[in-house]
């Protein structure tokens, strides 16, 4: 594995496990400076403080002790030939023994310094002591203690109103196979909570879900006399997800009574600053100047952005939290919206929510499509999913629900089946991947040429490649040359060089610029303009955003991109191109990412071992928000 850099410092386990990919050079020399500002000579307390540092880096919380064992290699193509059960681990109570002593967990006599903490589950859990560096416990502990004082009370409603304005706002009959309305639901679980969680996957009606949550509060605040007009923020993690969201909520507006809101990041909505006392304007002490807020795709919400968003949210003011806790967390520490929908509840039930629904969803207690009692539960805590596919269903939605749930041989199955809408080739049966991939560029070129923007950025979303890794045989980097190789071989375009530009190019932004309105992640084509020049359009809601291409502050020509990249975007056919089983990369999570991605087929380039592999492996974020 040449990829490893091997600390020199490392001595006796430290060396193993780094020369194994286990550990980092970087990981190493974390927990050696820190036992020597701390007084710790101790190996097994070191090497315990490496891997929660590791833990941090591989998006973790903290290091659950008794399952440390379960980390795998630093090897982004998956090709490690080192098994790390076969590496010596050492026993696990050794260790947990020394932490409980150690001068880093309790201090010394030489100073204040306790870098780590570690923590008891707590009574009846089956999970081991959480070793947490300092700074992510201290996090954790910020989020959990916001998040159980906003549930100790209940905003004040006007029933009957919101009973009204659900009426209008939410006219759809329930369907069989859903006797209500888990978006009215939803709706009238953020106007009787401070705190809400709404929680599905792709196409179950978050954002038109939002409009009309931000609709009936609208309408709840007008109704107070003299009240002032009720002040709203809309963010997300990303520029271009908060672009999304504030389209998608504009498109909707003037149907259901909303103001025109614009949307913004999270950094800033919370006023990010350079060189400043603190990292952003608004903390506790200088709240957030909003009645509601919604953050769309919360699930890419690492854990020390949301400790720094709850503090800043005054007490009286909604928060609206939205995701899906099945698709990729964030690329830092934490899988703060997983942890919530799946975690303990805090509060109580406010019995106004009943008043409001009439008992509506309790008269079909026993009907399949009801809340479970798991779920009624969790309303308490203000947390409901939304359940019913409107964007895709059929077998993509089957394999998605398999994935999710870790039925491999239903998934394996259902792929094997094939159709119209699922399909599973050898790595190496490129045939129909390529067809597409001409098929759509010469779409956007055409479109491209005639100055049709909006139809060539739809060519585009017809198809897309979507790799785990960037490099390697199955990554990004490799796949993107083959599919330029084939466009230009078709004679469908050229390349000019670096620096110049041509319609049909297919582009993503790699960088932001807020005040051009360009975001990282972005995609978008070159077009042809009506005076000749050419000029760079972006997907923006229902009309396309053009911008000179000397504007971008980053960007590149694509063909292929990450299934992380891929997050908040759909295609017609999305080609799945996956790595080996041995892969680490390859998890639960991304397999579902990576379907959920398609509207009307889903390519699979791999095996079954493969497949198998990745519905086994899921994402292990350890975390004190789940216990």
């Amino acid at each position: 594995m040449t990829s490893i850099q091997l600390a020199q410092r490392g001595t006796g386990v430290l060396q193993t496990f780094n020369a194994a990919g286990v550990l980092s050079a970087a990981d190493l020399h974390v927990a050696l400076r820190l036992g020597r500002l701390g007084g710790e000579q101790s190996l097994p307390v070191l090497f315990a403080t490496a891997l929660a540092v590791r833990a941090v880096r591989s998006g973790s919380v903290c290091l659950e002790l008794r399952r440390m064992h379960e980390i795998g290699v630093d090897a982004e193509d998956g090709e490690s030939v080192i098994d790390p059960s076969t590496l010596p681990w050492p026993n696990v109570d050794m260790v947990i023994d020394a932490l409980r002593v150690s001068p880093l967990v309790c201090g010394s006599p030489a100073g204040p310094l306790r870098p780590l903490r570690l923590i008891d589950p707590p009574a009846g859990s089956d999970s081991g002591p959480l070793l947490y560096l300092d700074r992510y416990f201290r996090q954790e502990e910020t989020i959990r203690e916001v998040l159980t004082a906003r549930a100790a009370t209940h905003p004040m409603v006007d029933a009957e109103l919101v009973r009204r304005e659900l009426d209008r706002l939410f006219p759809e009959q329930d369907s069989a196979e859903e006797p209500f309305d888990r978006q009215r639901l939803a709706a009238a679980l953020a106007a009787t909570q401070w705190t809400t969680v709404i929680a599905g996957g792709p196409g179950t009606g978050k954002t038109h879900t939002i409009a009309r949550v931000l609709a009936l509060l609208v309408a709840h605040q007008e109704s107070v006399p003299h009240a002032p007009a009720l002040r709203i923020a809309l963010a997300a993690p990303t520029g271009k997800a908060a672009a999304r969201l504030q389209e998608s909520v504009r498109e909707q507006a003037g149907d259901i009574g909303l103001p025109e809101l614009t949307a913004a990041t999270l950094h800033r909505l919370l006023g990010w600053q350079r060189g400043g006392a603190g990292r952003f304007r608004h903390n506790e002490f200088n709240r957030l100047p909003y009645d509601v807020i919604v953050v769309d795709e919360t699930s890419m919400v690492s854990l020390t952005m949301m400790s720094r968003l709850l503090p800043a949210v005054r007490p009286d003011a909604r928060l609206v939290l939205v995701g899906d806790p099945d698709q990729l967390a964030s690329v830092d520490a934490g899988a703060v919206l997983a942890d919530l929908v799946a975690g303990p509840v805090p509060g109580k039930a406010n019995p106004v929510l009943d008043t409001i629904l009439g008992g509506e969803f309790q008269s079909t207690a026993t009907h399949p499509g009801v809340l479970t009692p798991r779920e009624r539960d969790r309303l308490r805590g203000g947390i409901v999913r939304l359940t019913r596919g409107r964007r895709f269903g059929g077998r993509i939605a089957d394999l998605a629900v398999a994935v999710r749930n870790g039925d491999a041989d239903t998934a394996v199955e259902l792929l094997r089946a094939g159709g119209d809408e699922l399909s599973l080739h050898s790595p190496d049966d490129i045939d129909d991947v390529r067809a597409n991939v001409l098929r759509a560029a010469r779409a956007a070129t055409d479109a491209a040429l005639a100055g049709e923007a909006t139809e060539a950025l739809h060519a585009l979303e017809s198809h897309r490649l979507l790799c785990a890794h960037r490099q390697g045989p199955f990554g990004v980097e490799r796949w993107d040359r083959l599919a330029a190789s084939w466009v230009q071989g078709a004679g469908i375009s050229f390349d000019p060089g670096p620096g110049h530009w041509y319609p049909g190019q297919p582009l993503l932004v790699t960088a932001n610029d807020h005040e051009a309105r360009i975001y990282n992640g972005d995609t978008g084509v070159i077009v042809k303009a009506p005076d000749g020049t050419l000029r760079a359009a972006l997907q923006r809601g229902t009309e396309p955003y053009l911008v000179h291409p000397t504007q971008f502050p980053g960007v590149t020509t694509v063909y292929a991109m990450t299934i992380h990249r891929s997050q908040g975007s759909q295609y017609d056919v999305v080609s799945v191109v996956l790595p080996g089983p041995e892969s680490t990369l390859l998890t639960r999570e991304l397999l579902y990412t990576a379907i959920t991605r398609a509207r009307t087929h889903v390519r699979v380039l791999g095996t079954e071992d493969s497949i198998r592999a990745g519905i086994a492996r899921r994402v292990l974020r350890a975390s004190g928000l789940r216990t």
